[in-house]
């Protein structure tokens, strides 16, 4: 699936998704009271998905799997720092835990059992290889734009396997033309066929706002087949990325769902980081756009027995911070986004390999 991006650059580094270097931190929804009948515990682990590491936890302490509460699954080829909830009477028997891949770095009371969701973000840090003279600049100017401007909130990879296809078993699924027991993986692929679905969807938009950066309204209409006016007050917006009549914004990084009435007053709200347009997941009991803006959602909108979402589009990437070491040509670069956001689309933007 080849995906849109922003800026037609071309920088050269060299990044494997390793312990030694990516690194993801979770950022806490709220802060741990102190109190309670839950323990929770910051947990290193490497090479591990979350699963793993919650299994052989679980295991030790005598504990069901399902038992144990944590707000989101980190990758496995990377270090990575979150949080999980057991009963706080099973403290003494973690005393003994020990563990080659996991280490716990530490633990404090809490009132409530962690959730999936309650998480604010993650932070990621990333060191880049082989960044030469004036590549380096180069990631310099890019980064800046990224800070200023924001990233495209594509699915990442890991949502379609590793041949890229899983969405293709998920559509069968769906259509019924497929026939699977497991209900976890089912559900996995039936997922990944709404991701793909979404990324496609974004695609378009994508290839919309890069249109309009080299071509009027008119022409940017007869281009993408929409109708004569459908794209009256986008080319004038500042940001990159253009709303259009009937969008579906949201506060932002959360909040309230509504839909875009005054075209230049919301565009004016994006560009101060206020609100930011959401794209669809589609499925059941989940609300459409509507106007210029669903002539394009349109074609990405299949019905199915699931329940549908609305995901940013569009999301900022805070908290920068970049470290060149020249003499090993290494770029370090930390960064933190919304929670269900992938690093892999900071560097992509920073990479330009799949630019328009």
């Amino acid at each position: 699936m080849k995906l849109i991006y922003p800026l037609n650059v071309k920088n050269e580094f060299v990044f494997s998704s390793s312990p030694r270097d990516f690194t993801v931190e979770e950022i806490p929804l709220y802060e741990f009271t102190g109190e309670g009948e839950h323990l929770v515990l910051k947990v290193r682990k490497k090479e591990m998905t979350t699963w793993e590491m919650i299994d052989a936890i679980s295991s030790h302490i005598g504990l069901r799997r399902r038992d144990i509460g944590y707000a989101g699954l980190k990758d496995k080829h990377a270090m990575t720092i979150q949080y999980i909830s057991l009963p706080a009477k099973l403290e003494e028997k973690l005393s003994t835990f020990s563990h080659e891949k996991i280490k716990i770095l530490e633990t404090t009371r809490h009132n409530n059992k962690i959730r999936v969701g309650h998480l604010k973000g993650n932070r990621f840090s990333i060191r880049l290889k082989k960044v030469l003279g004036v590549q380096k600049d180069k990631l310099d100017s890019v980064l800046k734009w990224i800070k200023n401007n924001g990233v495209p909130n594509y699915f990442g990879n890991q949502r379609f396997g590793t041949n890229g296809n899983n969405w293709e078993d998920g559509k069968k699924l769906i259509e019924g033309r497929l026939k699977m027991r497991d209900r976890k993986t089912r559900e996995f692929l039936m997922g990944s066929y709404q991701s793909y679905l979404f990324n496609q969807w974004l695609c378009k938009r994508m290839e919309l706002n890069l249109l309009l950066e080299k071509f009027s309204e008119e022409e940017t209409a007869q281009v993408l087949k929409l109708p004569k006016g459908s794209l009256a007050g986008t080319k004038s917006q500042a940001n990159f990325f253009k709303l259009l009549e009937g969008d579906l914004m949201m506060h932002y990084p959360y909040g309230r769902l509504f839909e875009v009435e005054e075209l230049s007053k919301e565009a004016e709200r994006f560009s101060t980081k206020d609100i930011a347009p959401t794209g669809l997941i589609p499925g059941s009991k989940t609300k459409r756009a509507s106007g210029a803006a669903r002539l394009i959602e349109a074609q990405f909108d299949e019905e199915m027995k699931l329940y549908g979402a609305r995901r940013y589009a569009w999301i900022r990437v805070t908290e920068i911070k970049k470290n060149y070491v020249e003499e090993k040509a290494h770029y370090e670069l930390s960064f933190a986004l919304p929670k269900g956001a992938y690093a892999t689309n900071v560097l992509d933007v920073l990479r330009g390999e799949n630019a328009f």
